[in-house]
């Protein structure tokens, strides 16, 4: 038949939404077009598609060959569409039953020989097609994405070759692998132990408290008092990815071309990073820093050293979850909910409040040093500790404290009862959810309008405080919040 269509995925963000792959063979002098808004990575699939078809040893049309990828208005990029223009010239040309294709969407970028390449995106596409109940065949390369979709709707191929040796029923391509060498999806990650830390109680109660209910924490203090040391730990005490936390990390991970890895991410960007490369974006947005720590940890250290107005775009991100990137053709959003960890002198030489040494700085330079964070930037930090230095002589005399393991597994507890109770971390409650899940007593609620007018608190930091103390509650396996718990959450709203 002179028409044929096949079905592929678009890249879209976190979507990949259904492109149809319509070819015709007509009769004139022989042509080869693409159209349906192709960038020039698409249109130059002529060329790759013509020689992986001659050298897999197929007839190549000899006819005036239209390809339309549709829809028009959806811009198309990447190598993707080269094995479905490849099976719908085959079936136009009845090299293959059109029969042959039913059920199947088709991605993958073509080598000169006709070799199956890998493409980014590719989780995307299969959990769409997945959706759909269809199966999937795309290149082997693209292998690992059966750790997260199920393996009957993915088939994998090496060349074109196999794939029409499926299509016609000659063999049959292996259904999807989840553990493909390199991607890291088994690997077990050794945690640095928080019992490397030697003192500092009152930060490792504020990193435990962090870990169980999902909230952001700014760890201040002058250098050498292990602030990036206690940072580094949280990632160990945090509770195991569920199913659909996985999920989103991998997505992510296969939009930025990254190796797959179901571990919770632990992103630390240098001072020097753009608020591009925090956010995202480019004439083809990609995840930036704060959507490949989805689900994991983001790190700021010298969080004042970075640019006022790279830290302002965190705002918006720490309240949704998520950031929307706006371009002139699209608008793409990209998940983002991350938790933010922030370490800080406090001051530019570090020594303001130190007992050891004598701070240089002038009362102006503190505080044009400290306003370079933002006062709402500040206020969405949920935990506000200062790391105090250590007297001289003590750091020898202490012992080791609790190892990660012990901690985590309070930790997990905590979470569990949060899970059940609403369904997520405390941190990621609604105001309609805190007012039905952390109800507060008479002296609690007295206490927290004293709070309110000595603290000078915002309504965001009264919602915060009150999730705080909700996690602290559930740390200790206590139903209610009671006056200590509101007490301790009040606490670590540091002055900054």
């Amino acid at each position: 038949m002179p028409l044929a269509t096949v079905f592929s995925r678009a890249k879209l963000g976190v979507k990949a939404p259904l492109v149809t792959v319509e070819v015709h063979l007509s009769s004139g002098l022989p042509a080869f077009h693409i159209v349906g808004l192709p960038e020039a990575t698409v249109r130059e699939s002529r060329d790759r598609v013509r020689s992986a078809l001659i050298n897999s040893r197929f007839d190549f049309p000899v006819s005036r060959i239209t390809v339309n990828l549709a829809p028009a208005d959806l811009p198309k990029e990447g190598g993707r569409f080269d094995l479905p223009i490849a099976i719908g010239i085959l079936l136009a040309s009845a090299q293959i039953p059109v029969k042959a294709v039913d059920g199947y969407e088709f991605i993958g970028e073509l080598g000169l020989s006709g070799e199956l390449r890998a493409v980014d995106a590719a989780l995307p596409a299969a959990v769409q097609t997945h959706h759909v109940n269809k199966v999937l065949i795309l290149p082997a390369s693209n292998a690992g994405l059966a750790a997260i979709v199920d393996s009957q709707h993915l088939r994998e191929a090496q060349s074109l070759l196999d794939v029409v040796a499926h299509l016609q029923g000659q063999s049959s391509l292996p259904f999807g692998s989840d553990a493909p060498p390199g991607t890291g999806t088994t690997k077990t990650i050794d945690y640095p132990d928080l019992s490397d830390v030697l003192g500092q109680q009152t930060a490792k109660r504020a990193l435990e408290i962090a870990a169980a209910g999902g909230h952001s924490l700014l760890l201040s203090g002058p250098p050498g008092t292990g602030k990036t040391l206690l940072a580094n730990r949280l990632a160990g005490i945090l509770p195991p990815l569920n199913e659909q936390e996985e999920r989103d990390i991998a997505i992510v991970q296969s939009i930025a071309g990254k190796p797959l890895n179901l571990h919770r991410p632990f992103r630390a960007p240098h001072h020097t990073a753009s608020a591009v490369a925090l956010v995202g974006g480019g004439s083809q947005p990609r995840p930036g820093e704060i959507s490949l720590a989805h689900g994991g940890i983001l790190f700021l250290d010298e969080l004042p050293e970075y640019p006022r107005k790279v830290l302002e775009v965190l705002r918006e991100p720490l309240e949704s979850g998520e950031v929307m990137i706006s371009r002139a053709a699209q608008q793409l959003t990209f998940p983002a909910r991350f938790q933010l960890v922030a370490a800080m002198n406090p001051c530019p030489c570090g020594y303001d409040g130190d007992p050891t040494q004598d701070c240089r700085c002038t009362p102006d330079q503190i505080q044009r040093y400290r306003q370079k964070i933002s006062g709402p930037l500040l206020d969405r930090i949920d935990l506000r500790i200062t790391v105090p230095r250590l007297p001289p002589g003590v750091l020898q005399s202490l012992s080791a404290g609790e190892s990660s393991a012990m901690v985590r597994e309070r930790v997990c507890a905590a979470r569990a009862l949060q899970l059940i109770r609403s369904g997520d971390c405390n941190a990621n409650l609604s105001a309609t959810e805190v007012r039905q899940h952390c109800v507060l007593g008479q002296q609690c609620k007295e206490l927290m309008v004293k709070a309110e007018q000595r603290l000078g608190l915002s309504a965001r930091a009264h919602h915060r405080i009150i999730k705080i103390a909700r996690t602290i509650a559930d740390l200790a396996s206590e139903p209610k919040i009671t006056l200590p718990h509101l007490q301790e959450a009040i606490a670590y709203r540091g002055d900054f």
